[in-house]
């Protein structure tokens, strides 16, 4: 079985400014200072956004020209529902296994991968001609979306302790923004292209060779660009001169992530932030348009806002986390959470009792989109603090819990498939998803950290960090060293 490697610096300087800004004993960045693309921090840090932006452009490029698709293929309502199921299913199971790639070859090679990987699936768009191709193609371009695991595993790599929280929630929520800007950008290539005299059934396919060619050139421009790794190097060479340590087999690493019952409760309620961000992804602009009567110019913009709003609210809710920490540690974390996202859930609710009035539904659907990006946000506050030794995989498993929540959320309230579903209108949908947000949310009381304690009980007495990451490593990988990257950590975590 294929080893794995944690992030182990050696001969860091305490608090030293190697690459002209303060670093921890790690090498990890302890700012971030977010107009600099110096190596290898700010460089990573572009990279893994902009690479995440991507894969969330194109996988609801799609939905942002729905109207237009679905009356060239003539679609009915359940086959637009399970196509959109499919396009975030197809990141379930490829979230966890880029959580396990990552961890072995390292995020560069991860993220290019990816691209070159799932850039025939946006290409091949332009040629379908049925429900089942253009099903198929949506569920192929979704696997793109586990982006989101190499995105959150570099930016874990390249940041202190004390500043990850905020730094893998800007990075997350301006990839997110990809959601949004698609709503933007495609029918504006599509009107465009139509504009040149391109008929309406060729105009849309043209349009998706747009994405394609920019995964392809974000791929290499990764590979040329990015390095793995604070200290310079990329995992090959760290491999050689033994400055990562081997975390042994996979198996025992996979063993690690499933087995800890925080990392499935946050893949829950992950499925309820992310993953109804997905499903209002998916449906807002069809929503707008067939709701209002707008145009799908009109329906596209109001719709895109909603995934704009990443610009700061994911972000916002890294930091919100990191601040919280400050003054209430890891039991701030998680209430900061749970009133976060329990408030996106009400505003949710809200929205689809006010469908009858536009302004009242945009107004809501911004302070809804607040909330709900915001508590995307806080899950990564706390997410790497879960285990250091499943790092990736932990990432990776809340990462597919999120789509895995946005499909089943499609699936009940907005595939029509089933009888009950037909008369079920969008808004109701929304209603009952809020309400579904509320109560699953409250699985967050059940999460215990033996040295931090829970949202409603303190730490456990004489609980070390040390001893909860070092139960992760059996005696014979101690003695051998392999467990000093996750004791650093630890350190830096107090």
């Amino acid at each position: 079985m294929q080893g794995q490697e944690s992030q182990t610096v050696t001969e860091q300087p305490q608090d030293g400014k190697k690459f002209g800004y303060g670093i921890d004993s790690e090498g990890k960045l302890k700012s971030l200072p977010i107009w600099s693309f110096a190596q290898p921090h700010m460089m990573a840090f572009h990279l893994s956004w902009l690479s995440f932006f991507m894969t969330f452009m194109a996988t609801f490029a799609p939905a942002s020209l729905l109207p237009v698709i679905r009356d060239d293929l003539f679609l009915t309502k359940p086959q637009l529902g399970n196509a959109g199921v499919a396009a975030v299913c197809g990141a379930i199971a490829a979230r966890i296994g880029m959580g396990a790639f990552v961890d072995i070859v390292g995020p560069r090679y991860g993220t290019a991968a990816t691209m070159l990987a799932t850039a025939p699936a946006v290409f091949c768009m332009a040629l379908v001609n049925d429900y089942s191709a253009f099903t198929v193609v949506r569920f192929f371009i979704g696997c793109s979306l586990c982006m989101f695991v190499c995105c959150q595993f570099w930016c874990g790599t390249m940041f202190n302790v004390r500043l990850v929280g905020t730094a893998n929630a800007v990075a997350g929520g301006w990839g997110n923004m990809g959601g949004g800007a698609c709503h933007w950008i495609m029918p504006g290539i599509y009107e465009g292209i139509m504009k040149r005299g391109v008929p309406s059934f060729q105009a849309w396919r043209w349009a998706f060779f747009v994405p394609g060619g920019i995964y392809i050139l974000n791929a290499f421009s990764t590979l040329v660009l990015g390095i793995d790794h604070p200290s310079g190097k990329d995992y090959r060479d760290l491999k050689k001169d033994g400055t990562l340590k081997s975390k042994g087999a996979f198996w025992p690493v996979f063993k690690c992530a499933m087995g800890n019952y925080r990392a499935w409760i946050l893949a829950l309620t992950y499925g309820y932030s992310f993953g109804v961000e997905l499903t209002v992804d998916n449906i807002i602009v069809e929503y707008l348009f067939d709701q209002f009567g707008l145009s799908l110019t009109v329906a596209g913009a109001l719709g895109g806002a909603f995934g704009m709003m990443n610009l700061f609210t994911r972000a916002s809710g890294g930091m919100l986390s990191d601040w919280v920490a400050k003054y209430w540690g890891m039991r701030g974390r998680l209430w900061a959470l749970w009133i976060v996202q329990t408030l996106g859930g009400i505003f949710c609710v809200v929205l689809g009792v006010v469908h009858n009035n536009l302004t009242a539904t945009v107004v809501v659907m911004f302070i809804f989109s607040i909330f709900c990006q915001q508590a995307c946000g806080l899950h990564f506050g706390i997410t790497p603090f879960v285990s250091r030794r499943a790092y990736g995989v932990v990432s990776g498993l809340v990462g597919a819990g999120g789509s895995a929540g946005g499909a089943i959320t499609q699936a009940i309230w907005f595939a029509g498939t089933a009888k009950w579903q037909m008369s079920l209108q969008k808004y109701d949908g929304l209603k009952y998803m809020g309400l579904q947000t509320i109560g699953l949310t409250l699985v967050l009381f059940l999460i215990q950290f033996p040295m931090w304690g829970s949202m409603l009980t303190g730490p456990r007495e004489g609980a070390q960090e040390e001893d909860y990451y070092l139960r992760e490593w059996s005696a014979e990988e101690v003695a051998q060293g392999l467990h000093q990257g996750a004791m650093n950590f630890a350190v830096e975590s107090k």
